[in-house]
């Protein structure tokens, strides 16, 4: 016999609000409204014709109905899990896919990625470079780095994306401490007209621009470098945009100007001194780099990725 049963959405936000027994924090869990969340606890108990909750002075406090199904309905919401998580693995034929920022993929994660390759032949890897949610409709901050989780992960085994690391519901790594300094070619050290010695010589070269900072943490990289080096006279409103580190990295080289960015991801064209840092001061980001996955998730060859890149990582530290 069918029972008509109650909206999904809405029983997995009644899982989450008698887990903790607090609206508040279900809504941070579910990143939604604590409205949203009130409206739904109404919505299911008007279906069910049930009170779920007693709304007590210093809190919530379950009924006895509540009590008595919530322990089922979390096996339930474990049984859904579990077989998504199978589904995912017969479509991906046991594939591990890693999703990744564009620039740190190419710049950090490919010149170190034989090393996890030859010491798991076994895994079959596939790298996925992605774009940031934040990017589309103006999104910004935590709901934009919150919908990018959402999106990578839901085709993705583990994801490595540039943010703040607050992504409640999933396990997180931050990989790095990061920085951004000036980095140009160094053509531009021994400029016949303005050498580029001291800071205050950036007023005198085109400033390149890695929007990254700009379009995901609201404040640009060349911002956050001159407000540390104190300088105050190098007009931001001029030259050239790239969406990604790579872009800018190539302009730089070719003499354009000087871009404000990570030296992380540069660190084989400084190593061959195809670009300079040409000043000491590095300015601390609020954001880094973080390794994100699914508790659900818990198969060996994300165990193994995990292991391999903190041990890769703790070597740049």
């Amino acid at each position: 016999m069918y029972t008509r049963l109650p909206p999904l959405n809405a029983l997995k936000v009644f899982e989450s609000v008698g887990r903790h027994l607090s609206v508040k924090k279900a809504s941070a869990e579910l990143n939604v409204t604590p409205a949203a969340v009130s409206h739904q606890i109404k919505a299911l108990e008007a279906f069910l014709g049930v009170q779920l909750f007693h709304r007590r002075n210093r809190g919530l406090e379950l009924t006895d109905a509540a009590r008595e199904c919530l322990p089922k309905l979390r096996e339930g919401f474990d049984s859904i899990t579990q077989a998504v998580e199978r589904l995912r693995a017969r479509k991906g034929g046991g594939m591990l896919t890693v999703s990744a920022a564009p620039s740190f993929a190419a710049r950090w994660l490919m010149p170190r990625l034989h090393r996890f390759l030859e010491s798991h032949p076994e895994v079959d890897l596939r790298i996925s470079a992605r774009l940031r949610q934040s990017a589309e409709g103006g999104r910004r901050g935590a709901a934009a780095e919150r919908a990018t989780v959402d999106a990578w992960l839901s085709d993705s085994d583990v994801a490595i994306l540039y943010g703040r690391g607050d992504y409640p519901g999933f396990e997180v790594d931050k990989l790095f401490d990061l920085s951004v300094t000036p980095i140009c070619s160094p053509r531009l050290l021994t400029d016949p007209e303005h050498p580029l010695l001291r800071p205050a010589d950036l007023k005198h070269h085109l400033l390149l621009h890695d929007d990254t900072g700009d379009l995901y943490d609201g404040v640009s990289f060349w911002e956050v470098w001159l407000k540390a080096a104190g300088v105050q006279d190098v007009d931001l409103s001029h030259g050239a945009h790239f969406s990604h580190a790579v872009l800018a990295f190539e302009a730089a080289a070719e003499g354009h100007g000087v871009v404000a960015t990570m030296p992380l991801l540069a660190e084989s064209d400084l190593n061959a001194v195809r670009l300079v840092t040409p000043f000491a001061l590095r300015a601390p980001l609020q954001s880094s780099y973080y390794l994100v996955r699914d508790a659900a998730r818990a198969r060996p060859d994300v165990a193994a990725f995990r292991k391999w890149l903190l041990e890769e990582t703790a070597k740049e530290t």
